[in-house]
This record gives C-alpha cells, sequence and structure tokens, in this order.
C-alpha cells in the first residue's frame, strides 16, 4: 500500500518498531527513572518522514500586507491577563463603549472565534470538575486532535468578493458616510489559507500548554529510546501548524530533532482522515452534506435587516445585501487576527453579532454535527485510529481510511504515551459526531428561524481557532477497574452517563476504559461510511441524523 506523502512503497528498510515497549509497560506517572528526554542515540528521519518541500500538495498561499495596528487601532493591545487575545484589539458592539462593555465579540465569531475556555457546566458538570488529573489518579497516556490558528479566508471568500464590491462600485459615484466614512480609503489587505502571525502565536502557545500539563508523559518515549509522530496534513498551514505546535512543546531549535512530523497529503481524490471531505463525495452536495451552509445562507437573510438599513443609508452608489452583512462581520473576524484591529467590528450591535454566531452555529451543526447525514462518516477515520491506539491493533483498511496509514509501526506506531494530530475544525466536529458525544448537542435540533437556545451546541466553543479535543487514558487504584478514560473539549470535560452506555455518572467525567472502547466499537459498527458518503438520499436541515444518512425509500448507492 502506498503511504500519502511519502511517494513511494513502503519497503524493507523502514524502520522497525516491533520490540517497542507496549504502552501497558510503560513507566507512568510516579516513574523513578532519571533520563532525561530525548533519549540519546535518537534523530528525526528526514527521509521516513520528509519536510513540506519534499511532500508538496501545499493548497492556496497568498500573503496578506503586513499589520500595522499600532497605526490603524483605536486602542492599544495591553496584556491584562484576562483577554486570553492578546495582541488582538476587539472594539464593543455598535452603540456601546469599549470601556464599559463586558460582551466580548470575539466569543461570538463561530470558527472565527480564537479558541477560549469552556467551562463544564456548559454539558452538566459540577463547578469543581476540572481538566487536572482527579486526585489519586495518574495519567498513562494523552491523545490530542487540535485544530490549526487563525488564518486568512479560504479562497474566493465572501470578505474578498465585498471588497471587488466596493472597488467597482468606487468607479460609478461611491460615497461613504457617518460609521462607513473609513471605506472611501479602505482597500483589501488579506491573504488567503495561510496562518496569520496571531495563529501561528496559537498553536505555540498551545504546545507550551500540553508540554507544561503533560510533559512527564515524555519518560516513556525515554524508556523506549525513541522519539514521538505528531501527524498533520501537506496545505502549507497545517505544517505550519504542526511545526508551531511542536516548537512550543519542545522548544527552538529542539523540536527538529525530538519529532517526526508526519505529513498526509491532503488533495482532491486522495484519501485521509484529517481530510476526509477529499474523498466523501456526498459532502459537498446541497441536498446531503452541505445542508447546513443553505441553512445559515437562509437564516442570514432575514437576520441583520435594521442594521442593513442603517449602514445603507450612510451610502450612496452601493447597495448592502444580507450576503454583505456576513462579508462585513468576517472582514471584522479576519482583519482582527490577521491584522490585530479591524473598523468593521463597531458596525455592528450585540443583537448582529449574537446572530453572526447562530449563523455559524447553523451551519456546523448541520453540515458537520448531529444534523449532518455525512459527519459521522467523515469522522469515522479519526475514530477508528482512535480505537485502534487505544486497543493496540491496526485498524480495519476500509474506505474511510485504506490510505491513511499502513499496518506499519514507523508511521502508525501504537506504543506512544503521546499522540498530536493536527486537522481542520471541521473534522474536530465531525470526530466528536463520530464518537457520538451527545453532551456537545444536546436538546432539540436547531431552529431554522430563531435561536431557541434549545441545543448546547454552540460553534465557537467547538469549531474556534485552535480548538482541541483530548482524551486523557488514567490508572486510579480508587476506582474498579482502575484503568479509566475521559474526554474533553477547550477543557470542557464531557460526561459520558447517558451517552455511553455502561458508564455511571461520574463528577470527573470518568468511565471505565475497557467499557468507553465497547461503545466505541459499536459506534464504529453502526456508521457505514460507503453508503453516507456515497449514496443517493436527500437530507434536509431541522433534523438530528446523529451523523448518519437517512435511509430514503429511494435512495442507493451510486
Amino acid at each position: 500500500m502506498q503511504y500519502l506523502g511519502l511517494g513511494s512503497a513502503l519497503t524493507a528498510a523502514l524502520v522497525s518498531l516491533a520490540d517497542a515497549v507496549p504502552v501497558t509497560d510503560l513507566p507512568i506517572a510516579g516513574s523513578t527513572t532519571s533520563d532525561v528526554f530525548p533519549p540519546p542515540s535518537t534523530t528525526v528521519d528526514a527521509k521516513l518522514f520528509p519536510p513540506e518541500s519534499v511532500v508538496g500538495y501545499p493548497g492556496t498561499t497568498v500573503t496578506g500586507i503586513e499589520p500595522a495596528a499600532a497605526e490603524t487601532a483605536t486602542s492599544y493591545p495591553y496584556n491584562n491577563g484576562s483577554t486570553g487575545e492578546f495582541p488582538l484589539i476587539a472594539p464593543a458592539p455598535h452603540g456601546q463603549s469599549s470601556h464599559s462593555s463586558s460582551f466580548d465579540i470575539k466569543k461570538y465569531w463561530g470558527n472565527l472565534s480564537p479558541w477560549y475556555s469552556v467551562p463544564s457546566t456548559d454539558y452538566g458538570l459540577p463547578e469543581s470538575t476540572s481538566p487536572l488529573i482527579p486526585s489519586g489518579c495518574d495519567i498513562t497516556q494523552l491523545h490530542l486532535l487540535y485544530r490549526h490558528g487563525a488564518r486568512y479566508p479560504t479562497s474566493g471568500a465572501a470578505p474578498a468578493s465585498f471588497a471587488a464590491k466596493v472597488a467597482n462600485a468606487t468607479t460609478t459615484g461611491f460615497n461613504a458616510t457617518g460609521d462607513l466614512t473609513f471605506l472611501a480609503d479602505w482597500t483589501y489587505k488579506l491573504g488567503a489559507e495561510l496562518l496569520t502571525p496571531f495563529g501561528r502565536t496559537q498553536n505555540f502557545l498551545l504546545g507550551v500548554e500540553y508540554r507544561q500539563l503533560y510533559g512527564k508523559l515524555l519518560n516513556n518515549f525515554t524508556a523506549q529510546g525513541a522519539i514521538p509522530i505528531f501527524r498533520t496534513e501537506s496545505q502549507d498551514r497545517m505544517v505550519k501548524t504542526a511545526n508551531n505546535f511542536a516548537a512550543g512543546f519542545f522548544g527552538v531549535p529542539e523540536y527538529l530533532d525530538q519529532v517526526n512530523i508526519e505529513i498526509l497529503v491532503e488533495n482532491l481524490g486522495v484519501n485521509n482522515s484529517g481530510a476526509p471531505y477529499e474523498i466523501c463525495t456526498n459532502a459537498d452536495i446541497t441536498s446531503r452534506g452541505s445542508i447546513g451552509s443553505t441553512a445559515a445562507t437562509t437564516f442570514a437573510n432575514n437576520a441583520f435587516n435594521k442594521t442593513l438599513a442603517r449602514l445603507n443609508s450612510e451610502v450612496s452608489g452601493i447597495t448592502f445585501t444580507p450576503t454583505d452583512a456576513i462579508a462585513m462581520l468576517e472582514l471584522c473576524s479576519y482583519e482582527t487576527v490577521a491584522l490585530g484591529y479591524s473598523a468593521f467590528c463597531d458596525l455592528f450591535t450585540e443583537q448582529d453579532y449574537l446572530n453572526y454566531e447562530y449563523y455559524f452555529d447553523l451551519s456546523f451543526y448541520y453540515n458537520n454535527g448531529p444534523g449532518s447525514p455525512v459527519s459521522a462518516a467523515q469522522g469515522k477515520g479519526y475514530l477508528q485510529e482512535f480505537v485502534g491506539r487505544f486497543t493496540q491493533t491496526y485498524p480495519t483498511a476500509e474506505s474511510s481510511l485504506n490510505e491513511t496509514y499502513d499496518d506499519n509501526p514507523t508511521y502508525f506506531p501504537l506504543n506512544q504515551s503521546i499522540y498530536a494530530d493536527a486537522t481542520h475544525e471541521v473534522v474536530v466536529l465531525d470526530t466528536l459526531t463520530a464518537f457520538n458525544l451527545t453532551p456537545l448537542f444536546m436538546g432539540e435540533p436547531l431552529s431554522l428561524d430563531h435561536n431557541a437556545h434549545s441545543n448546547s451546541f454552540v460553534a465557537s466553543k467547538l469549531v474556534p481557532f485552535a480548538t482541541h479535543f483530548t482524551v486523557q487514558v488514567l490508572e486510579c487504584p480508587a476506582y474498579q477497574p482502575t484503568k479509566q478514560m475521559r474526554f474533553i473539549v477547550n477543557d470542557a470535560v464531557v460526561p459520558l452517563n447517558g451517552t455511553y452506555a455502561g458508564c455511571s455518572y461520574d463528577a470527573d467525567g470518568l468511565c471505565s476504559f475497557d467499557n468507553v472502547v465497547s461503545v466505541l466499537q459499536t459506534r464504529l459498527d453502526e456508521i457505514d461510511y460507503d453508503y453516507d458518503c456515497f449514496a443517493n438520499y436527500t437530507a434536509e436541515a431541522g433534523v438530528n441524523y446523529n451523523g448518519r444518512a437517512p435511509r430514503n425509500a429511494d435512495s442507493i448507492l451510486t
């Protein structure tokens, strides 16, 4: 089998790890080993794990102008230790003072929000529940799935189209007054798809955080005489994401010698668990995988009428539409995370930001959450890989994974104490849906015309820039059985009772490792990747499909 990212068949020359120490036999927290990571005589292997320049397939790479917030911003980004997004500057909503407003607009940008800690109480656990290891337990293994940091817009996104519309209007008598006066001199300054300076910082700091929290697990690699393998995809922002995370985790330049970064090709028609939409053909079909996009657009058509009337009264030679309202809100988000400040932010009211947030909620809930007919299928690849790592068995090759790995410990090691995979926000959400973590989506399917606040799903909590899904495997002597597991999303512990059969209520969110693995294996059997991704069926927004395609009477597998 050809391994993506290497470009040639695996040969006998590959390094064998067959004699590596199993995870179950590795030293756990409390080990008395005096060895220091990295182990002697280990090094990064550039032949087995080639760099970005060799792998190729970087995707779109357009760099924007250099930021100049010291000149463009109206306030300074003092680091007061409470905002968590230094050095970004986000004004208060329209009509509010930035000095008195407690409404943080950055938390209402859906997948364009910088990640922030979510309390476990949002999903039904007590305020005392913490991501810290419960008293009396030791951590033995960590699994991390995380998203890249803040980036420029994707190619052809709404902000660039809006900029072209404004530029065209300036040739035919365009005039702007009041809050929109700045548009007379405004030009589009964003690149496309690459990480922004702030985005690079997010993944670096995430690496620092996880070294601080879990660095002790590196002792296991010392015991093996090995270094970790971290994975990512070939798009430029994804490679840089893994590098920045590794730099934060291991240090600079130490990370260059202390971790092998495995790059999987991301390209249309090439399958890998980190980019499943490249082969799941139903993902982009309007009546199947993109019903959320349609629902969000329909909602936006009537959500900003009052603000649009105000903004249109301040311009001539152009008329702003609901599509333009979303574009300007996205410019607020993108310019802030790219340039440090955006004049578009204070054009919109608090209610506008609440509607903007719900626009993203609809899109992600029905495109990649439980309201999608293809999300579980797209998350199945990572679910298979997680279960493979949990059980130290190679996943069975099937269409959801068939070229992501080889049953070879060089590229899919089963004995690591720390795993870290970088991917995209849609894939993180697909994976959470495949894991069937229903507390994240608890309640009625999202209303298509207004936010009824009857569901726990909020896009900015689950799919922001640098979002991360953490699995802790623990040894807890006070429990029977002693091997336990729990799931954490952006610092929120996710309860498993009522969701996973056999998991009783636990204030720390713990459940027996073997029981969780059994539930996940059953879930794998439920997800029919081929049908959900390739069958001819019709789905509609307004339904909770649990991430699975409906079985219409006339559905066929094409």
